[in-house]
């Protein structure tokens, strides 16, 4: 009997995807892009279909027209001192759960999700043809809407793909962005090693590993933050199906090392 042969890991950024606006049935949108997405024909059960935040929040309507913003004092005087657009700072303190950190031009804040992010999540960038006096919110729900664009696509396609929603976070003590998983719908975000052996026998007691984010990573790769591409499709990675949330990931407070 041969060997099998080593893992692959196959990322195909899916074009096809027009601008979106607030009501655009973005699953019906994507399921035809993956329809004539020659490349990733015929869609496999393992595929994992990675969406960007800014279309899911596009097409939910979770969009704030800076010119209706009056911010409020605080807002005027931090963006004064760091040169920041106060109505967009208006809109991350309204946002925020919490405010972890606010200095030095930075706004770190918890999103009523659970996040822990820059600016909760509100984004000025790649919003479209109001560019300038728009941002984005995250969507309110990620996981549903990710479970939204799931079923569309079986319906379509017939072929129950897991989907994950992206968006970029930063990271502590390190420069640049990476994709995170926002929503899930049809995998574990997390695959849990801990109470079984490594590669030497070693009983590993710590090791979680975050799937759905390493996914949304891989997808991003792809797609770049300048090319209007929104979604990829990711093959090989092989996640545990099921049914889940995103909250899965999330630490909970009892155990924030830095609250």
């Amino acid at each position: 009997m041969s060997p099998e042969p080593p893992p692959e890991l196959r990322v195909v950024a899916i074009d096809g995807i027009p601008e979106l606006r607030p009501g655009d049935d973005l699953g019906e949108l994507l399921a035809g892009a993956l329809a004539s997405a020659a490349a990733v024909l015929p869609l496999q059960p393992d595929d994992v279909l990675v969406v960007t935040q800014k279309v899911v929040s596009k097409a939910e309507g979770a969009v704030v027209d800076l010119r209706t913003v009056t911010p409020r004092e605080e807002a005027v005087e931090f963006a004064g001192r760091f040169d920041r657009d106060a109505r967009q700072v208006e809109v991350v303190l309204r946002e925020a759960r919490r405010v972890v950190r606010m200095d030095r031009g930075v706004l770190i804040t918890e999103t009523r999700h659970g996040f822990v992010c820059a600016n909760g999540g509100v984004d000025a960038s790649n919003v479209g043809p109001d560019s300038g006096d728009v941002v984005t919110l995250l969507p309110v729900d990620p996981d549903a809407s990710a479970s939204r664009i799931r079923a569309a696509i079986r319906d379509r396609l017939g072929v129950d793909l897991a989907v994950v929603i992206s968006d970029s976070f930063g990271r502590p003590w390190r420069w640049g962005i990476v994709d995170v998983a926002l929503g899930v719908s049809g995998l574990l975000p997390l695959d849990d090693l801990r109470g079984t052996p490594d590669a030497d026998g070693r009983v590993m007691r710590s090791t979680v590993r975050a799937v759905a984010d390493e996914i949304a990573s891989a997808a991003e790769l792809v797609l770049g933050k300048t090319a209007g591409r929104p979604a990829a499709l990711v093959r090989g990675a092989r996640p545990t199906r099921g049914e889940a949330t995103i909250r899965d990931a999330l630490i909970p407070a009892e155990n924030d090392l830095f609250r």
